[in-house]
């Protein structure tokens, strides 16, 4: 009788998944602790929250009869039970679970409660080229302040934070809009009633889907969609607004207002909402933020009023702001590009209103790490590859104790070692093992040197750059492998990979 097959796990990551390695899990932890240590001088105090929130605290996302709405990686707790407990969900943002931590501790929480978290997000999405199912987010908010310095502060922060992480200045622009702003303009364009809130509602919210799409469909595109409507390559259409040709132009006039200063800006955006007082209201706030900036000496090299700033109108209720970097890069065609947006935020004042019925102001920004890491490597400026540890290769298996003792000393002088683990017989095994790891040493000790109280150090780097082009020159002047005294082992370790440096 056969044996059945034993079917194996396949060894792959999941769809919109990825695996990071060594010098990738190093670059990102030290960008987290640049952007940290920007936070932290501003004042901002650190939070950690859970990876899982109720799908209720979420809100983004309701369940329907068997599961919440796609977008989220949910499940439900005792489901066979007699009594099935509560939707839980992964995170999709950082801003969600601050909105319920502020609720349930507001009144142990100082206000303005400032805080940044930084930390994985998961969105049950479709995955595609750069697009993974679980990234990195580095928020900072600051939730209870009502002024628009609040605003300010944080746009000021991005760009000291682009700064510090290695984005040179003209090579970013922190760009700041405002929602009331743009709600004054479709007041004047009769698709907004303040009196009726509810009034024009469907309209308003093609309007706002349609400006949403002003990179990838162009104004042409936009102007169709506030229009009768949009029929894309494909030959599908897309149901317009309905704006009539004058009203489609106050809207597309608003999305092109920037002029070539910031008053010259406010000046077209004052003639835009006409008499609204929420427009007002928006164009004032714009004009604090401005001064608040100008007077930190953030002039427009580095941030500018652009009412082009259309991402997230629909979501936020303030002043919103985007950074973007303005170098270009070639895309997989070869074609230059720019690298576009690695930041966004804004004002949301009704978040935490959800869990306590009371408004509560509040504003803040999102980095996308790993966008920002893959911008510094297009651009040339990542770390250099994570320098791997001195290996202290194995001569005499009799002699751990003695190979463990070297080790540890690097280590306590700060220098990164280990001792090589594997099988020992083949001593160009262990040289092949310290050239994958990237070692900059090896430490050699066979019996004979232990016998006369020295060391053998072989230097990785250069050996391999002699083996590659070195002259017999420099090779003398330079030796990659040198005998020392024991008692000289960390000096002459740490010297040796100064030297790889200079």
């Amino acid at each position: 009788m056969a044996k059945d097959k034993i079917r194996r796990p396949r060894a792959e990551t999941p769809k919109g998944f990825r695996d990071y390695f060594g010098a990738e899990v190093t670059a990102r932890a030290a960008m987290l602790r640049r952007i940290a240590e920007v936070y932290h001088a501003y004042g901002f105090d650190a939070l950690e929250t859970s990876g899982v929130e109720t799908v209720e605290a979420l809100g983004k996302f309701l369940p329907d009869v068997d599961r919440p709405n796609e977008g989220v990686f949910a499940w439900q707790e005792d489901v066979e039970g007699a009594k099935p407990g509560d939707w839980l969900a992964l995170r999709y943002d950082l801003t969600a679970p601050l909105a319920r931590v502020y609720a349930q501790h507001r009144n142990d929480l100082p206000t303005p409660y400032r805080r940044y978290a930084m930390g994985p997000v998961w969105r049950n999405e479709k995955p595609g080229p750069g697009r993974f199912r679980q990234f990195y987010q580095c928020d900072a908010d600051t939730v209870g302040a009502p002024s628009v310095a609040a605003d300010a502060e944080i746009c000021a922060m991005l760009a000291d934070t682009l700064e510090a992480v290695g984005i040179s200045r003209g090579d970013y622009i922190v760009r700041v809009n405002n929602r009331k702003v743009l709600n004054g303009v479709m007041e004047v364009a009769g698709v907004l009633d303040p009196s009726e809130p509810e009034k024009f509602a469907a309209e308003r919210g093609i309007v706002l889907r349609a400006i949403d799409k002003l990179d990838r469909l162009g104004t042409d595109g936009v102007r169709a969609l506030l229009g009768e409507g949009r029929k894309d390559d494909s030959g599908d259409f897309t149901k317009g607004a309905g704006l009539g040709a004058e009203q489609a132009e106050v809207v597309m006039g608003f999305m092109e207002a920037r002029r070539d200063t910031a008053e010259a800006t406010l000046a077209r955006l004052r003639e835009l909402v006409g008499g609204s007082a929420m427009g007002a209201e928006g164009v004032d706030e714009l004009e604090t933020i401005a001064a608040l900036l100008d007077a930190q000496g953030m002039g427009p090299d580095r941030v500018v009023i652009d009412p082009s700033v259309v991402r997230g109108l629909g979501y936020y209720t303030g002043p919103v702001f985007e950074a973007e970097l303005t170098f270009e890069i070639l895309d997989e065609k070869g074609r230059p590009r720019q690298f576009g947006s690695v930041a966004g935020g804004g004002r949301y004042d009704d978040l935490v209103k959800r869990f306590t019925g009371q408004a509560v102001p509040a504003t803040g920004v999102s980095i996308g790490v790993d966008r920002l890491l893959a911008a510094l490597a297009a651009k040339g400026r990542s770390e250099a590859e994570a320098q791997g540890p001195v290996v202290v290769t194995v001569m005499d298996r009799d002699r751990m104790a003695d190979y463990q003792a070297m080790a540890s000393e690097l280590r306590a002088a700060g220098i990164r070692a280990e001792v090589y683990l594997g099988n020992p017989k083949n001593f160009g095994n262990q040289m092949k093992y310290a050239d994958r790891r990237g070692s900059p040493v090896a430490v050699i000790e066979g019996g004979d040197e232990k016998d006369r109280g020295v060391v053998q150090i072989k230097d990785l780097i250069l050996g391999a750059q002699i083996a590659k082009d070195a002259t017999l020159e420099e090779w003398k002047d330079r030796p990659s492998q040198i005998e020392v005294p024991r008692a000289e082992l960390v000096a002459r370790v740490r010297a040796m990979i100064e030297g790889q440096s200079s």
